[in-house]
């Protein structure tokens, strides 16, 4: 009888977090169909019929592995050949100033016109200065922009001068205001996916977008939740 009780009351329980999680959880204030606008980085053909926005957090492994396994396989078949447009965005969690750095440094490199070279590097290099913070962080970050040709002390006067974090607290805001929980997500057409997954299932779900077909966005992949 009382083993029942227990069950009963922590089956309860359950139900009832479950119930609070979704009535308290914040509330999306924005429209998937705006991820795209004010965007400061993005490739592709601009008239391409199909958008994805990939809202990713340079300390994400999940993120990382999109970045360098995924992604060129994405740009090669599909961005390349002016079939989508790609539209990159900031989501660091609440306490990552390493992650807002590394979100200024991309945006430094592309007044250079190497933001996508610079989003890479961050990606392959992650464990290197995932500890760091302060001036040896931004040391770190203009010794990889001089890696691929930026001049490491133009670089830091770029991130001293403090004229990018603006872009990259607006995209943290706007994925909030979206409703987004963890990353990588991506918003294609207006439809949201969260989470790692393979290059045959962004195929898939690629090549739908482009025949108008609905892919009914959804949950599944590997993500990293967001932290508050």
């Amino acid at each position: 009888m009382q083993r029942t009780l227990f069950v009963v009351v922590a089956i309860l329980a359950v139900v009832i977090a479950a119930i609070l999680f979704l009535v308290l959880r914040p509330k999306p204030t924005a429209s998937s169909a705006d991820a795209a606008t004010g965007a400061r980085f993005i490739i592709g053909d601009p008239n391409a019929k199909v958008t994805v926005v990939d809202f990713s957090n340079y300390l994400c492994g999940h993120c990382r592995d999109h970045a360098n396994n995924v992604f060129p396989l994405i740009k090669r078949d599909y961005i390349d050949t002016g079939k989508i447009r790609y539209v990159f965005r900031d989501f660091p969690f609440g306490g990552q100033e390493n992650v807002i750095r590394a979100g200024e440094a991309a945006a430094c490199a592309a007044d250079n016109n190497l933001y996508l070279e610079y989003h890479e590097a961050l990606f392959r290099a992650q464990t290197q200065w995932a500890g760091l913070s302060g001036q040896a962080l931004d040391n770190y970050f203009a010794d990889l922009a001089g890696q691929i040709g930026i001049a490491p002390a133009t670089f830091l006067e770029c991130l001293k001068s403090g004229s990018k974090r603006a872009g990259v607290l607006a995209d943290q805001k706007l994925a909030l205001d979206l409703g987004l929980t963890g990353t990588p997500s991506f918003i294609v057409n207006g439809k949201t996916f969260t989470g790692q997954r393979s290059y045959d299932s962004w195929r898939e779900i690629l090549d739908k977008a482009l025949v108008g077909q609905s892919s009914g966005g959804d949950q599944d992949g590997y993500s990293s939740p967001a932290k508050p």
